[in-house]
């Protein structure tokens, strides 16, 4: 390393890149330039973490136009066509791995792609200085995507899990006394049931949320977000206050066709930011701490500073936004040992005694939205076990969750693994078939592709059923045990807590 001196200031960014070859517009155009403005940047990120940056060509233009700040990075292989995930640095990386998810999808669900790209979290540990505590462990990820609205979310379980296991994975970090840094397209909204997962199990920070307190839960139209009362936003006011970095009008993919045929012919075509923003939200984010709580964590040294949504600006030549995303930067420092006393930091001490202006938003009482609860404090983290955050009756409302997804899946295997047995039986009548009608070489041929196919068929519904069905199902059953043991712990952390009073 050229400068042994650890950073006092660390600049983050986030972005999905929204990159899938073949199937992504102007994909590498668009990604060409996102290399070239992260390497142009007036205050350039030293840490960044890139979703859905699927080929290597893409990744090592990045890599070319931004070494000279970013002299270290990471392309991240997963799945069958791999995990889409990038960690560029400013500082050595001295160790990674890719961590996938236990449940991630279903094979069947071909057309959306989540079982096939093997999600997971890209996990590099940063050397940013000699001392042991001068080491940041990055976490890049990119959540399930929801296809249906919460709470009737087919995959909100799968999503659920992930949260947690990555949830799992920053908490060992700040166990540890390393800076977590953890940024992705999470694909769930602001103190959604995942979000609130995360901020409860980890000792990290939601940058935004932070800073924001009083920031939307969701896009105007949602209904958490009317419960509030809030009148519906601008597209300025969104990006400024909501850091509603997807979905918004200012972003041209989100535009009809008929404008994007207008970009495409060279119009550049200006938006209004007063013009009301009912869509835009925020899916992406960045988590950042370094201890705090519970006795067991060491004092927090890190402090945030600002949050923004950039990356906005347009392609030069082609006017389109660089991605149907835009990214999200933040800046941390590191708190001077004497100011520790009056300077706000990382910690999740703070949550015990709130300021009133830094209160998050409290999530509105809708029954289409899971009543989640987090332990108010003195309550909160009763032990200094882990997985003690959440109160027994979230524990019970994830298991209830779980339970519910695996009654699905168990009769889902059933219903395949029938079919396959019944096509066995289908495929052998065939053949009888196709012995009786040998004379009639039309009756035999068409006897012959419907034993062919319906045998396919059966096959694939078999492997389905028979491995890829009971891996998930057995994948489940460790997630529930976990809560289950979790929620044991909690509820000695109560029983504790309530004797001693």
């Amino acid at each position: 390393m050229e400068n042994n001196t650890p950073p006092n200031r660390i600049r983050i960014l986030t972005l999905n890149c929204w990159g899938l070859k073949y199937v992504s517009k102007y994909r590498r155009e668009r990604l060409t330039e996102i290399g070239r403005q992260i390497a142009i940047a007036r205050d350039p990120p030293e840490i960044v973490g890139l979703q859905e940056c699927w080929t290597q060509e893409d990744y090592q233009s990045i890599r070319d136009q931004t070494q000279h700040i970013l002299p270290y990075g990471k392309f991240y292989h997963s799945g069958a066509f791999g995990a889409g995930l990038v960690i560029l640095s400013k500082w050595p990386i001295e160790e990674s791995s890719m961590y996938p998810y236990p449940l991630n999808g279903r094979p069947t669900a071909f057309w959306r792609g989540d079982w096939y790209v093997g999600k997971g979290v890209a996990c590099a540990r940063i050397r940013m200085g000699p001392r042991s505590e001068d080491i940041a462990e990055v976490f890049c990820t990119h959540l399930h995507a929801p296809y249906e609205k919460e709470p009737h979310d087919s995959y909100l379980c799968h999503r659920t899990a992930q949260a947690w296991e990555i949830a799992k994975l920053m908490r060992r970090a700040a166990e540890r006394g390393h800076l977590v840094i953890c940024m992705g397209d999470f694909n769930m909204l602001p103190m959604s049931f995942a979000h609130r997962l995360i901020t409860a199990h980890a000792p990290v920070r939601d940058v935004w949320l932070h800073l924001h307190p009083d920031s939307a839960i969701g896009p105007a139209e949602s209904p958490a977000e009317r419960a509030r009362g809030k009148p519906i936003p601008t597209a300025e006011f969104n990006i400024r206050e909501n850091g509603a970095a997807s979905d918004g009008p200012f972003n041209t993919w989100r535009w009809p066709k008929a404008q994007q045929r207008r970009l495409a012919r060279g119009e550049n075509i200006p938006v209004d930011g007063n013009q009301p923003d009912p869509k835009g939200k925020r899916l992406d984010y960045i988590f950042v701490g370094d201890g705090g709580y519970p006795p067991s964590f060491p004092a927090p040294k890190w402090s945030i500073d600002s949050a923004e949504v950039t990356m906005m600006q347009r392609h030069p030549t082609l006017h389109c936004s660089l991605s149907d995303h835009f990214a999200v930067e933040a800046v941390i420092s590191r708190r001077p040992l004497s100011s520790s006393s009056s300077n706000e930091t990382l910690s999740s001490n703070d949550n015990q005694n709130p300021a009133p202006e830094r209160r998050p938003p409290e999530p509105p009482n809708n029954p289409d939205d899971h009543n989640f609860t987090v332990q108010p404090s003195p309550l909160l983290h009763p032990t200094t076990a882990p997985n003690s955050a959440l109160t027994p009756e979230t524990y019970d409302e994830i298991l209830a969750m779980t339970e519910k997804y695996m009654q699905r899946e168990r009769s889902q295997r059933r219903w395949r693994l029938a079919h396959f047995f019944t096509s066995i039986f289908v495929s052998i009548g065939c053949f009888v078939g196709v012995w009786w009608t040998s004379d009639t070489i039309f009756a035999a041929f068409i006897l012959m592709v419907v034993s062919t196919l319906n045998f396919a068929a059966g096959v694939l519904d078999g492997l389905v059923g028979g491995l890829f069905m009971s891996w998930e199902i057995r994948a489940l059953k460790e997630f529930q045990w976990e809560i289950q043991n979790a929620k044991r712990l909690a509820t000695e952390g109560l029983k504790s807590l309530q004797s001693d009073v």
